[in-house]
């Protein structure tokens, strides 16, 4: 019975999807620049596609047949369970790293969605799809340049190292000179990602759509319709080089203020293209190396309050973001204009990477977003509600929205105190969110359902961003949230003072920005109490 389950289950998987990858395969041959070597890559496609059908079914009777009788809710029920998500990360894993592409980059979402993962799966694949991505060979590498620039590495680069420094899902990374002595760094894509991305991408729809008809609560064809609007513009370089700049051009013409504390990596154009990147290289350690930061004499909490004030202002007032600002992307190392204070401690400034990943939010969108962290950071539960249904998510799911959001249940979102959404990063915090993940599966499923993909790439933003604080400090921080709170509200009155014309009008928005300011600070006289308060009670707990 269990074994014809598991063949039943592969067999309307391949049957699913071979029709619809046969025929990809035939049209990518057919206009490829390169017929012969496509036609070779696509031999491939079989294999891999009963890898995936096999994987996925082999998962699917794990569930079915491993929780077969039991209770649930039961404590031999969650130690089963427990162990199948563990055989079943491992599984899935293991087939990314086999598979590669776009394989990697769908491990490396999942390994963010905490709120809708199991914590086996996030755990998995958050040790291992940052850091371990497959690597092109040397000649591979060589043929690329030799493509794309009309020659060798030795004969365009003065120096080329042939082992990759990084590598990641699409590409990896070089150090190379230019013939100036320049040090720079040579992205070079990996030689199969073109050819094979259609293929993949329609093999994983099919089983993702096959899942979600067999188990209906198993649905993420959300996420697949995102890779396949994202993945093409991730495989241009040269939209990855138009992103950086105008990125760097928001932060200066935007947020002067913080603009000397944020760069983005100088491109070379003349030798870069739309499957080869060439910029300056940059020194620096990542942004969750907490020794390595130390060592620079930067104060992890210092890394902190930048990297939530530069996505605050990205989100908030650019309207242009970099949507995959994982640790691997972000590096840290001391402003170059910064010398060491009496404490002996420098300032940081933050390195963006890998702007393959960006999003537009439109002016409403953007202004509603920022209008609900606002609402979130002050505990109004009214405005919550509001901008929770301009965003999509409805009159019924917006507590599940803001729980997401914040990771916190709804009595704490709306708790007036000044820490309510602090998450200290402690296993109860943690049994508590997997407790409501579990809970309320259903209905997190219908949210992601609704909302606009736009909005579940700034949760997937989110995500990483509060994966990287949990590094730096342990969990995430009042100052954080003081800064989305100032940043969102900035947003919202610059909105309202750009629509009103009146003066009466103009004054209503400048007295809600004093008003505005006037409770921003007294948040932040409620920091520095509690910090205070721990302080004395930690004197106290030393004289005993």
């Amino acid at each position: 019975m269990a074994m014809r389950f598991l063949w039943k289950t592969t067999a309307t998987l391949m049957a699913a999807t071979t029709a619809v990858v046969g025929g990809t395969a035939g049209a990518t041959i057919i206009t490829s620049d390169d017929p012969a070597s496509t036609c070779k890559l696509w031999t491939n496609v079989p294999v891999r596609l009963f890898r995936d059908s096999l994987t996925a079914a082999s998962i699917a009777f794990d569930y079915e047949y491993s929780l077969q009788g039991l209770t649930e809710g039961s404590s031999e029920y969650s130690k089963v369970k427990h162990d199948v998500h563990l055989r079943s990360a491992q599984k899935l894993q293991d087939l990314c790293f086999r598979n590669g592409g776009i394989y990697i980059k769908l491990g490396q979402h999942i390994s963010q969605l905490e709120y809708l993962v199991p914590e086996e799966y996030v755990k998995t694949m958050r040790e291992s799809m940052l850091n371990r991505c497959p690597v092109s060979s040397y000649d591979q590498v060589c043929d690329v340049i030799k493509k794309e620039l009309g020659g060798a590495p030795d004969e365009i680069f003065s120096k080329f190292d042939p082992v990759p420094i990084a590598s990641a899902s699409l590409a990896q990374v070089h150090v190379a000179h230019l013939r100036d002595g320049q040090k720079v760094a040579v992205k070079v894509q990996h030689t199969h990602m073109t050819d094979t991305a259609a293929a993949d991408y329609a093999t994983v729809e099919l089983i993702v759509n096959t899942l979600h008809r067999l188990f209906p609560n198993f649905d993420y064809r959300w996420l697949i319709a995102e890779v396949r609007e994202s993945l093409p513009k991730e495989l241009d370089f040269l939209v990855e080089a138009q992103n950086s700049q105008k990125c760097l051009h928001n932060f200066c013409k935007l947020s002067p203020h913080i603009a000397e504390n944020i760069h983005v990596p100088l491109v070379y154009w003349n030798l870069s293209t739309s499957k080869l990147l060439t910029m300056e290289f940059m020194d620096g350690v990542q942004v969750n190396d907490v020794k390595g930061i130390q060592k620079m004499g930067i104060q992890p909490s210092d890394v902190s309050r930048l990297l939530s004030e530069a996505f605050a202002e990205m989100i908030y007032k650019h309207g242009f973001v970099h949507c995959d600002p994982h640790a691997a992307n972000l590096l840290v190392r001391p402003l170059p204009s910064s010398k060491r204070n009496i404490l002996g401690t420098r300032k940081p400034q933050l390195v963006l990477l890998d702007h393959g990943l960006y999003k537009e939010l439109d002016f409403d969108t953007r202004i509603n977003y920022a209008a609900l962290w606002k609402g979130l950071v002050f505990s109004d539960a009214k405005a919550i509600k509001e901008y929770s249904a301009k965003l999509g998510a409805g009159d019924d799911l917006y507590a599940l929205f803001a729980g997401i959001l914040t990771m916190r249940p709804w009595n704490r979102v709306i708790d007036t105190s000044v820490d309510h959404l602090v998450v200290k990063g402690t296993e109860d915090d943690r049994s508590e969110l997997r407790m409501y993940a579990s809970l309320y599966f259903p209905q997190i499923s219908e949210l992601l359902r609704r909302l606009p993909r736009v909005i579940l790439l700034m949760l997937k933003t989110n995500d990483c961003l509060r994966a990287v604080n949990n590094d730096l400090l342990q969990g995430s921080s009042l100052d954080t949230f003081f800064i989305i709170g100032r940043v969102s509200s900035e947003a919202v009155i610059q909105a309202k003072l750009s629509k009103k014309k009146s003066l009466l009008a103009r004054l209503t928005a400048w007295l809600e920005e004093i008003i505005l300011r006037a409770r921003l600070l007294g948040m932040h006289i409620g920091i520095w109490l509690l910090h205070i308060q721990k302080l004395l009670l930690h004197v106290k707990a030393l004289s005993y």
